[in-house]
């Protein structure tokens, strides 16, 4: 992750999470290292996967001590296999103990979102069609969920409401129609965004094409009725299927015609990969064990 990136939109999140888990001091820490003292401890992979988010949890031991080193021995995006050294961590024990839960919590659910986005984009491989995630994350979680679906080979959506219109069903509900939430959206927003409109019936579908939608999303369609959309938009926006996308109907999905597959799953349903710090070893002066 990109460090300006980090201090900006990252750090904030990560120190609001070490205040969750230490809002005074670290008891246990202190009660066995009242004084500071070098220490190195090994990160281990316990699960094969891929790895996404290994700054962000240097980042968790840099902010608790300044001169923590981490020295990385696999990159974010590459898979891993258990029982590999992926990094060591050297710095102040203190900080290496207290950071612990933390920064695991972090690469653990990142690269466990890296891992499922890596297995759905293998079955799209070849389709031309291109995997989505949703905004459907983790409150406050949603920078490194998205970083971690690209690491997976997924591409990013929307990141939040103000990076484009996507008129969905309550708001078509509110403007009173397709045509006329298309219409309004065409009179606010700024010429250079495109305009997504989500359907659920081939009427709507019809009123979007007629409308001049730049995308049109196919929501919780059965495969026929997808098949129907796409040859009657034939070309004139780019098609998006949602709703349900599995690892089971992915591949199956993609060979309906339709350009974009956006799965909410990447980040609200992906387990967490297993990865472990252990072999904590105190050292010498000269940073010997």
């Amino acid at each position: 992750m990109n460090p300006i990136a980090m201090q900006l939109n990252a750090d904030p999140w990560i120190l609001s999470a070490l205040r969750e888990d230490m809002p005074g001091e670290d008891v246990s820490t202190a009660a066995v290292m009242p004084q500071a003292r070098q220490g190195r401890v090994e990160l281990l992979c316990k699960q094969d996967g891929v790895l996404a988010g290994l700054d962000v949890f240097a980042r968790v031991f840099h902010l608790l001590d300044g001169d923590a080193h981490i020295e990385p021995l696999c990159r974010d995006g590459e898979e891993i296999h258990a029982g590999q050294l992926l990094a060591t961590v050297t710095g102040d024990i203190r900080a290496l103990l207290s950071g612990e839960r933390v920064a695991l919590n972090f690469l653990q659910r990142m690269s466990g979102i890296a891992t499922y986005t890596r297995q759905m984009a293998r079955l799209l491989e070849g389709t031309g069609v291109t995997l989505l995630d949703t905004r459907k994350t983790t409150p406050n979680f949603r920078v490194f969920e998205k970083y971690a679906v690209r690491m997976g080979g997924g591409r990013n959506h929307r990141t939040g409401l103000s990076d484009g219109v996507l008129l969905k069903d309550n708001h078509i509900a509110a403007a009173g129609g397709v045509a006329q939430a298309v219409a309004m959206a065409r009179a606010y927003a700024p010429f250079v965004r495109k305009i997504e409109v989500e359907t659920e019936t081939l009427q709507q579908v019809e009123e979007a094409v007629r409308a001049g939608a730049d995308i049109i999303m196919l929501d919780n369609m059965t495969d026929e009725e997808m098949r129907r959309a796409v040859a009657l938009i034939d070309g004139r926006a780019k098609t998006e299927c949602s709703g349900n996308i599995t690892l089971e109907n992915a591949k199956r999905v993609a060979g309906l015609g339709v350009d974009y597959v956006s799965c909410g799953a990447l980040t609200h349903s992906a387990p967490i990969l297993d990865l472990s710090m252990k072999n904590l070893r105190p050292l010498d002066g000269e940073g010997r064990p």
